[in-house]
């Protein structure tokens, strides 16, 4: 079964799981797993920011750098596809009270003058302040897209001059770094908080990191605790993080390359398939991905009548054109 569902379904390599067997580990509640000081201070150094902090997931790391940003009654705009937005189940009002509004963009670009109309200063007790902005690179369920950084270095001057905080979910920032030559670094200096992932395109099997000011992820590590993600011994999972930085980023290219085989395979302009992920529009979606399966590739839905189809470390060149010719006659 070659399964493009998500990139979040690779499996550890054998490499990488030796570098988890032998990791260092102590306890990382205590600030004593010296693998994850490791692997949080280098991660810290790629974005140019001052300190990082390991979580279990995504959708932790992203609370938890909105939160540093945005108080209880206050606002963080964004897409309206963004992941904090769609997929995280409600996770940011829940935890810390605060509100989303949203602009919306076919492909989920920021969109600046939009950003201007909704952006809401501090106007006593009458409107909700807008206290942070938040940008999703690359942005899922717009395929893949990547954020221009021409605009999003003219997002960084706005929102300075308008004393907002930029969150950047770059989940999958690595595609967009490898995609675009764009460094690490230049994508760090337009956020104050980021979020990026160990699990996806990476292909360790857990975490992610907020990534920002020492303050800021000092405060993190108390709610972290809070939301019950203090972990223990886990420098064996950052271990598979280092392993993953140290081997898989440059190879971020072969999934690129994969996703525009499948595009053209599916009728969907490769031109527009910027990274690893393919939007493919179909009104009888539902019945696609069951035959999809029965012919021995998994493929998923994201609405009504939209499938996506992701490439990762575990398709290889034979499973892309194998899985093409499949989805190519449906």
């Amino acid at each position: 079964m070659i399964d493009l569902r998500s990139d979040t379904l690779t499996r550890p390599t054998e490499a990488m799981r030796q570098a988890m067997a032998r990791a260092e580990v102590g306890d990382d509640v205590y600030g004593e797993d010296p693998t994850v000081r490791r692997l949080e201070e280098r991660v810290a150094d790629l974005f140019g920011h001052e300190a990082a902090l390991f979580t279990p997931t995504g959708s932790m790391a992203n609370v938890l750098a909105v939160r540093s940003l945005v108080r209880p009654g206050q606002e963080v705009l964004c897409e309206a596809g963004a992941h904090i937005a769609r997929a995280e189940l409600g996770a940011h009002g829940a935890f810390t009270g605060l509100t989303m509004r949203t602009w919306i963009h076919p492909r989920g670009q920021l969109d600046l003058p939009a950003i201007r109309r909704l952006f809401a200063p501090d106007m006593g007790p009458f409107f909700v302040a807008t206290a942070a902005i938040s940008i999703e690179n690359t942005h899922n369920f717009a395929g893949g897209a990547v954020q221009p950084l021409a605009e999003l270095r003219d997002l960084r001057e706005f929102a300075t001059g308008v004393g907002t905080g930029v969150h950047l979910d770059g989940a999958r920032i690595w595609n967009a770094h490898v995609a675009t030559g764009v460094s690490l670094r230049d994508y760090g200096a337009v956020a104050d908080v980021l979020a990026v992932c160990l699990s996806k395109g990476l292909g360790a099997p857990v975490g992610s990191l907020m990534v920002g000011g020492a303050d800021a992820v000092a405060e993190a590590r108390v709610h972290r605790k809070r939301m019950g993600g203090g972990m223990r011994q886990v420098g064996i999972l950052a271990a598979a993080g280092l392993h993953a930085l140290d081997h898989h980023v440059e190879r971020l290219a072969d999934d690129h390359a994969h996703a525009r085989l499948l595009a053209e395979a599916v009728g969907v302009d490769p031109a527009t398939v910027e990274t690893n992920i393919v939007v493919w529009e179909r009104a009888d979606a539902a019945a696609v991905v069951a035959a999809a399966a029965d012919a021995g590739v998994r493929i998923a839905t994201v609405g009504p009548t939209t499938l996506r189809l992701v490439t990762h470390l575990d398709v290889t060149r034979d499973d892309a054109e194998r899985a093409a010719a499949v989805l190519a006659g449906l």
